[in-house]
């Protein structure tokens, strides 16, 4: 087995081979001390400040009353305790983040890394997220995380195994990740943020919420994907992610005081952003909104909690929305509004803000800041569909049902009847005209087509080339002619 450790301050790489026994229990020691068996040169590392033990074939990790303390996926572990460890699990020591690995690492990461065999150090280039060429990659789950009664997060490692912040796949904090599946023989594509952080690059992890339909619109399909991962993806099995897309993200952003609101599962890019800063900066002042309907409903609560336990400059305020009454409950109650954020954050203004969650969710948000005069510069968002992680995909009924024009098809010489509240790709699939599409938010560019003719036209602006279209979120305005 390999360990090897990431020291986020200093950017060393460290890397050593642990040779354990098969019959009996078996220990490595971690620490500064010259006598241990992985040695961490940093002050914040006790002498002696934990060991991993091999016993019963399983890997486990134990604080030995260590100054500092450690944290396994960032949560406390206690002293003297033992917790089992797998493979994706990381262990926080000191500056250093430490992981275990079983497998062979691919050639391609061998290149990112080149280690002096002498000092046991490499630079780290590899591990910041840069743009890069990548290919699709195929992952497998290694674990599933009850979060809330509906919520579940599922962990994945790359098949063969790569590190999930090399040159292979590259992602940036809160960006996103298109699932390609295959339910009831039909294969479906599904976008889903990404809820963990580069910071971690051993596993990915998205966490989603079970559908279901709305009251009262029980036509509606409730989420497909969604609530077949929670009823069929299993620990073992395999699926295909596209590389990691999308501008809503914080990475070396210059923007050192932060506002995150978010509501329900909103809440996943911003825990991945939130992860980012804990683990690899202490030069930030964050302030949390979450927005839930009840306490049983608040995704990732032990974590953010102590976050905001653990960082002083780390502000977490939950707000209940439900009007289920709750005596337990002497937090904040009922929709966020002017008052309720001046009282929050009182230097809003000097923040930029981050917003996830529903549409109605983020016109509320942005109605109350601008009423407040806030600096709409400063302003980012990403809109959650119903199915929780993602842009709701083709299950709202036309409600308008006058003609707005007729898109041609070139290559299939047909013709199809846009409604006006249809884009070009609702319609198509309607009509059983199998189009590419990809995120279904005009930012991943999978959809785009050429446009031979004819006018069409966006509800937001997507600097799309005048000859082409994205077809997800493009709207016919007359007749118009585009490849497919």
């Amino acid at each position: 087995m390999k360990l090897k450790a990431f020291n986020h301050v200093t950017g060393d790489f460290l890397e050593t081979t642990i040779v354990f026994e098969e019959q009996n229990p078996s220990k490595c020691l971690i620490g500064r001390h010259p006598n241990c068996d992985f040695i961490l040169n940093s002050p914040e590392v006790s002498r002696v400040h934990g060991l991993i033990l091999y016993q019963h074939q399983a890997y486990y990790y134990i604080d030995l009353a260590s100054t500092d303390g450690s944290r396994i996926n960032n949560k406390p572990a206690a002293v003297n305790e033992s917790f089992l460890i797998e493979t994706g699990d990381g262990i926080r020591i000191g500056d250093f983040f430490v992981f275990m690995e079983f497998e062979e690492i691919s050639a391609e990461y061998d290149s990112d890394i080149l280690l002096n065999s002498e000092t046991q150090i490499a630079s780290t280039k590899t591990l910041i997220p840069q743009q890069s060429q990548q290919k699709e990659t195929i992952v497998k789950c290694i674990k599933i995380i009850d979060e809330t009664e509906d919520t579940k997060t599922f962990c994945l490692v790359a098949q063969p195994p790569i590190l999930f912040n090399s040159t292979s796949f590259n992602y940036k904090p809160g960006q996103f990740v298109i699932l390609d599946l295959e339910i009831e023989g039909k294969p479906i594509k599904r976008p889903y943020s990404i809820s963990s952080s580069p910071s971690r690059p051993y596993n990915l992890e998205i966490t989603v919420k079970r559908v279901s339909s709305p009251v009262n619109q029980s036509e509606l399909s409730p989420g497909l994907v969604s609530n077949w991962l929670h009823d069929s993806f299993k620990v073992g099995d395999k699926l295909k992610i596209s590389p990691p897309m999308g501008d809503f993200n914080y990475f070396e952003n210059s923007h050192k005081k932060l506002l995150f609101i978010s509501a329900g599962s909103g809440v996943t890019p911003l825990m991945s952003m939130s992860r980012w800063l804990c683990d690899t900066t202490s030069d930030f002042s964050l302030i949390f909104i979450y927005s839930v309907r009840t306490q049983q409903d608040i995704i990732f609560r032990e974590e953010l909690e102590f976050m905001a336990a653990k960082y002083s400059n780390f502000k977490l305020v939950i707000n209940l929305t439900g009007k289920e009454f709750d005596l337990n409950w002497s937090g904040y109650r009922g929709r966020l509004n002017e008052t309720m954020l001046s009282e929050i954050a009182p230097d809003f203004r000097e923040r930029a803000a981050y917003v996830c969650g529903s549409e109605g969710f983020l016109e509320s948000v942005q109605t109350v800041l601008k009423e407040l005069n806030f600096p709409m510069n400063k302003y980012h968002q990403e809109s959650f569909g119903l199915s929780s992680g993602i842009k709701p995909a083709f299950t709202s009924p036309i409600t308008d049902t006058s003609q707005k024009g007729v898109v041609v098809f070139s290559n299939s010489k047909r013709e199809v009847v846009c409604y006006a509240d249809e884009t070009i790709l609702e319609a198509a699939q309607r009509e059983a005209i199998d189009l590419p599409y990809g995120c279904q938010m005009g930012v991943c560019g999978r959809c785009k087509l050429r446009k031979f003719s004819g006018s069409i036209s966006y509800d937001n602006d997507f600097e799309c080339e005048d000859d082409y279209v994205l077809t997800c979120v493009a709207k016919v305005n007359e007749t118009v002619t585009i490849e497919g």
